[in-house]
């Protein structure tokens, strides 16, 4: 990943204000001490997804805690490379963070839509600062289906196989490996249909029935669900979630099905240690606030503090784990 120049990076940050459409402010510190100056986080989902939240969420309390703005400059795109390349080539000052999702660790090399420089690999491509949070996956339908349960969706998808849809943030992401190992499980044929603006772009053809199903973290599904927009069939927790209790799994139609989404914090490779250790810190005491977790909860997500070294062995074992799956996925795709 080469580094932009100077005068790029400055531009990309100006649109990133923009974009973002929110600065997340709070009141001045003194000089001299990390952060002094307004810090970035770059996202690779689009305004609105279940990371934007993830991400807005968190840079409201670290702004509070740093006493600086904290803007998100959201890069959908390529599958996430578009994010990756934009913050590889930040200044490694700790002024441009990144908090990628679970899929750019996970992307299927070589897949159309995804960028030749992923999946991501720690510590080679950034220095890890710490884990943010869980989260399981939920799968809804267009009310347009008739689906209203995962047993329902699997009959339906045994009795025309290949044709029941899914809209997903494109091949190789975690909402598409999610429903390969459902359709392993169940022993089925869906039809994946990849929307490169993820799934709020996918909602207008989920809503008049042109593509079946939706996946995304609760945060992303919980309006259109409310509105009546799609149907929410099912979390992939290993089992219902505390105050979403009314929302089934996929586990009690699949016994042992688990899937869940995760959000760690990065920075450009040279990020000074010390920095590294700085946000570390602080982002432990932002992810043990009580407004924070109680946030998170309400959308299905649940903090863990890990240190830089232990969010690098996660993410390592996490892609040994994925890693047949796939494989498989891309010996057919050929």
């Amino acid at each position: 990943m080469q580094r932009r120049s100077v005068a790029f990076l400055g531009a990309v940050a100006l649109l990133g204000c923009v974009v973002a459409g929110r600065i997340f402010v709070a009141p001045a510190r003194a000089q001299g001490a990390y952060p002094d100056k307004p810090v970035r986080i770059v996202v690779d989902s689009a305004v609105g997804s279940a990371n934007d939240f993830t991400a807005r969420t968190l840079a409201d309390k670290l702004g509070k805690i740093w006493g600086q703005q904290v803007v998100i400059l959201n890069q959908p795109g390529a599958g996430g490379g578009i994010s990756a390349r934009v913050a590889a080539a930040a200044p490694a000052d700790g002024y441009t963070l990144y908090l990628p999702a679970t899929s750019v660790f996970l992307a299927l090399a070589g897949a159309p839509g995804v960028a030749p420089n992923l999946p991501i690999k720690l510590p080679r491509d950034f220095a890890a600062i710490g884990f943010v949070l869980q989260q399981p996956i939920f799968i809804a339908a267009s009310p347009k289906t008739g689906i209203d349960s995962v047993a329902a969706l699997i009959a339906r998808a045994k009795q025309k196989p290949d044709e029941v849809s899914y809209a997903s943030t494109g091949r190789g992401r975690l909402t598409h490996l999610t429903m390969e190992l459902l359709q392993d499980r169940a022993n089925v044929k869906l039809r994946l249909v990849p929307y490169a603006g993820g799934p709020a772009q996918a909602m207008g053809d989920v809503t008049s029935g042109r593509v079946d199903l939706v996946l995304d973290a609760y945060a992303g599904l919980a309006g259109p669900t409310r509105g009546g927009l799609a149907k929410m069939l099912a979390a992939t927790s290993e089992r219902r979630l505390p105050g979403l209790e009314s929302i089934s799994t996929v586990a009690e139609t699949l016994p042992g099905f688990f899937v869940g989404a995760w959000n760690v914090m990065l920075a450009p490779t040279g990020t000074p240690d010390a920095i590294i250790r700085k946000v570390n810190a602080d982002l432990r005491v932002a992810l043990e606030d009580k407004d924070l977790l109680a946030k998170f909860a309400a959308n299905g997500a649940f903090t863990q503090y890990m240190t830089p070294e232990e969010t690098v062995a996660f993410t390592q074992s996490q892609q040994k784990t994925w890693r047949p799956i796939l494989q498989r996925i891309a010996r057919e795709a050929k």
